[in-house]
């Protein structure tokens, strides 16, 4: 476990990740020692973190002064527009993607902050390459700005480990699933929509075909998965690049079908739209064998535990 003594901040705080992993982190290193940061106003229980500030993360100096200020030593850096999104605004996800992982990988090589995290994505995978069982080491082909931007990312954290000895750590994370946050505009999101619409309104209209598998995790795993890397010693985090996280693989007809288990009357229909093509150019699996070799990677969820899951806390949280 790393030193008590770290001082962390979480860019893009109050997102899908951000939330709960703030959450973690202040169970772990205490309210005192987390510090969020958001484009929202601060505002009561806006965050669990025990300071929360107002920060674009492309305003370098106001990043730099506050990281400063709070004598910050890591970062995990979550701040990013999502693969959906970024397709509707490419120049601006390109920039906001990757030039403050940058701004931070300079300031770890001057010494101001000690580490990073910073979250890669599935979308780095594209045609061309196998649909099952994609591995650690394979040639990157994306087709969408979002996994543009990531490829471009996890390149610059291997040469900044590699150059310059700064500690980068990053996950290429599948769609991730969770009861506590929306989601943020992105293509595997229908699998958390889907549970939204089950309790709520017994039905749900998939964007994604209704074959369509693509790779999924439990947020809880998710988190667990980023905090076990972080605290990983130096020497285990042999990928500087970015580690595959496999999860769970399964499609949109599948995960009706655990839902209607539990919501008998709950129905499905299909409407794909352009998220389809980006669904389509991702692989329907991962192998994560490396993540689990070199730091222990493993996982508590499957599709049922985490339906059950799901639709027992959003009950709770939807009757509010």
């Amino acid at each position: 476990m790393s030193s008590p003594t770290e001082r962390i901040l979480v860019t893009g705080a109050l997102g899908q990740i951000g939330t709960e992993l703030t959450l973690k982190l202040v169970e772990l290193y205490g309210k005192e020692n987390v510090f969020a940061s958001g484009l929202d106003k601060w505002k009561e229980g806006i965050t669990e973190a025990g300071h929360y500030e107002r920060l674009d993360v492309s305003n370098f100096d106001a990043m730099t002064n506050f990281i400063k200020e709070h004598n910050i030593t890591t970062v995990y850096h979550l701040a990013s527009l999502l693969s959906g999104t970024s397709e509707k605004q490419p120049l601006f996800a390109w920039k906001l993607n990757l030039e403050p992982l940058l701004h931070l990988c300079e300031l770890a090589k001057q010494g101001v902050i000690s580490k990073i995290f910073w979250p890669s994505s599935i979308a780095v995978f594209g045609k061309g390459l196998p649909k099952e069982n994609v591995g650690q080491e394979v040639v990157l082909n994306p087709s969408t700005v979002y996994g543009i931007s990531k490829m471009a990312g996890e390149k610059w954290c291997e040469y900044y480990f590699d150059k310059y000895g700064v500690d980068v750590r990053s996950i290429r994370y599948p769609g991730l699933i969770s009861w506590k946050a929306p989601a943020g505009g992105g293509t595997t999101d229908y699998a958390v929509e889907i549970f939204y619409e089950a309790v709520e309104n017994g039905n749900y209209t998939s964007f994604i075909k209704e074959d369509t598998k693509m790779p999924m995790l439990y947020m809880d795993d998710a988190i667990n998965a980023t905090i076990k890397l972080m605290t990983a010693p130096k020497e285990d985090v042999k990928v500087r690049t970015s580690y595959n996280l496999g999860g769970m693989s399964f499609n949109p007809k599948e995960l009706a079908e655990e839902i209607t288990k539990i919501i008998p009357d709950f129905t499905i229909k299909y409407e794909p739209d352009f998220r389809q093509a980006i669904a389509d150019s991702w692989p329907a699996s991962i192998d994560d064998s490396v993540a689990k070799q070199d730091w222990g990677l493993s996982y508590d969820f499957d599709i049922k535990k985490m339906s059950e899951d799901m639709i027992k806390n959003l009950k709770v949280k939807l009757a509010k």
